[in-house]
């Protein structure tokens, strides 16, 4: 299952079926270390309500912003946005949700980006499809290898 819409609302919307229980998708969203297995080069990650998020995503810049929403092993949700000048998204300044739904031996994750300028939407949708592809491969047990999206 591949979902990718993005909405006139600032908001894109990417689903991946991965074979793993929520429990596991989770801690890929709340452990950094498994976190930088699919995404990043550097993190600090304090998955708790208002803790920390900040990302160096590719090597080129910083993503930051607080956690908001923290319930194990179903929903994550932090604000986001780039520590770059100028950026149209500003730390904190739009919102990810992730939702874990179990189905069988699987899990449906969506993850939401809302709140994100029209001018905006397009590049976070490739990157959080790139990014959730990467994650299912990890989460499955596999290595996802070196990210070709890396600065």
């Amino acid at each position: 299952m591949t979902e990718s819409p993005t909405g006139s609302d600032g908001s894109v919307v990417v689903r991946r079926r991965i074979k793993a229980t929520p429990e596991t998708i989770f801690s890929f969203f709340t452990d950094p270390g498994r976190w930088l297995q699919w995404q990043g080069v550097d993190a600090v990650i304090e998955a708790r309500p208002e803790g920390t998020f900040r990302m160096n995503v590719r090597g080129d810049g910083y993503a930051s912003g607080r956690f908001t929403e923290v319930d194990p092993p179903h929903r994550v949700v932090f604000t986001w946005g780039w520590e770059l000048p100028g950026n149209p998204v500003p730390p904190g300044s739009s919102t990810v949700e992730i939702d874990l739904v179990p189905d069988g031996n699987q899990t449906v994750v969506t993850l939401t980006h809302r709140d994100l300028p029209a001018d905006a939407c397009d590049v976070h949708r490739v990157g959080w499809e790139h990014y959730l592809s990467r994650l299912g491969v990890a989460a499955e047990g596999g290595d996802p290898g070196p990210d070709p999206m890396r600065a």
